[in-house]
């Protein structure tokens, strides 16, 4: 087998962590022909005037000498700037909540690197350190031409499919993700193991990339100019206070909104009129929803059979990646989903990705483009001030 994947050529995408780390790693120790490779996807500065990305760069490099194996790196900034950032400031505008990890993956590493990777470094698979597995294996070739399956990670809280639901067959059919199988744990251990001190310890990234630890509102001011308009009571139609934009808040939000008994949340909005609807508490029904509608789905390997033929799917699904996953049944409407859970749910927020499930297997997602309980409490609050 070792001389067999020495023919095979892998570049693996190194963002200066110890998962990507590790898997450039395994990949070499299974004898394929690795190359490192850095996006650059963003080259602001953060809060202090520095940019991550030069740090995460040398991180990554770094790995590459010690692993012995070529580095390069690929910028993207334009492309992020134009496919991604441009889009999420967009749909902020419009009142959506965007997921720009989804997009990222979407446009950037399984699109742009995964076209370079192939073209310019004569890749024959790619390879990241996603928490996820697929039914392409790494120590064998045999199923690249089938549908390839994108399957959850050994280790369920760092589980990465949510963020990988929109990759498409082409692509997930030449990806590896070599620490699929791994816990967090022994990812680390492998790296203290192996001469790679440098990111066995380093914390995990959290949040937004090109934030930082901003504060959010101050981040999305500096794209997106003020635009105020009203807080209204979801259940008395009457404004109780002022905001300075809806690209400003999200579904489910706590607001501070001076002069109450109990604080306000989000429960929806509307960009026509730039009224942010608030619920007082944050077990408001306003906040929970079961039916909600998203836009054309994208199915990763084929549209479920029993969706085809029986016109109804029942699975499992999640709108943010850190939360359980909730039983629901997908029915079509129009070009898109109608979507009923089981239980409601709190802040179902248009703008974020439905994800869906099957047992271990990610089958693709869906945007959530209404939130079917929040759009009838809005109807009536209109109908309500009309006639007031």
């Amino acid at each position: 087998m070792g001389r067999i994947n020495s023919l095979k050529r892998v570049v693996c995408g190194v963002s200066g962590g110890v998962d990507s780390s590790v898997t450039a790693l395994l990949l070499k120790r299974k004898g394929y022909d690795v190359i490192g490779a850095f996006m650059k996807n963003w080259d602001g500065k953060d809060e202090l005037g520095a940019c991550q990305a030069d740090k995460d760069a040398e991180d990554a490099e770094q790995t590459c000498k010690a692993l012995s194996i070529p580095f390069v790196e690929v910028n993207f900034v334009k492309e992020y700037w134009n496919h991604v950032f441009e889009n999420l400031l967009q749909d902020y505008q419009t009142g959506l909540t965007p997921n720009p990890d989804i997009l990222c993956n979407y446009h950037i590493k399984f699109d742009l690197f995964f076209d370079y990777a192939k073209l310019k470094l004569g890749a024959d698979f790619v390879a990241t350190g996603h928490y996820a597995r697929s039914s392409l294996r790494v120590d064998s070739c045999d199923s690249e031409f089938e549908n390839t399956k994108l399957l959850t990670a050994h280790d369920s809280f760092k589980d990465q499919t949510f963020f990988l639901s929109h990759i498409k067959q082409s692509s997930l059919r030449k990806t590896f993700f070599p620490i699929g199988h791994l816990l967090k744990s022994q990812v680390r251990k492998l790296a203290s193991d192996n001469n790679l001190n440098h990111v066995a310890n380093r914390p995990d990234s959290t949040g937004i990339c090109f934030i930082g630890r901003r504060n959010f509102q101050d981040f999305i001011c500096e794209y997106i100019p003020d635009n105020p308009g009203p807080f209204v009571d979801v259940d008395t139609g009457k404004e109780v206070g002022r905001h300075q934009g809806i690209h400003m808040w999200t579904v489910g939000q706590r607001c501070r909104i001076g002069g109450c008994l109990q604080p306000y949340f989000v429960a929806s909005k509307q960009p026509e009129t730039r009224t942010i609807f608030v619920a007082s508490g944050t077990n408001h029904p306003a906040l929970y929803s079961n039916v909600f509608v998203t836009d054309t789905p994208h199915w990763i390997c084929s549209t479920p059979k029993d969706l085809l033929e029986k016109g109804t799917f029942d699975c499992y699904f999640r709108f943010q990646h850190t939360k359980p996953l909730t039983a629901a049944q997908i029915a079509f409407r129009q070009s898109g989903l109608i979507v009923t859970l089981k239980q409601p749910l709190r802040a179902l927020t248009p703008g974020q990705y439905a994800v869906f499930y099957s047992g271990q297997e990610c089958l693709g997602c869906a945007r959530i483009t209404q939130n079917m309980d929040n759009a009838q409490n809005v109807q009536k609050i209109d109908i309500c001030s009309s006639t007031a």
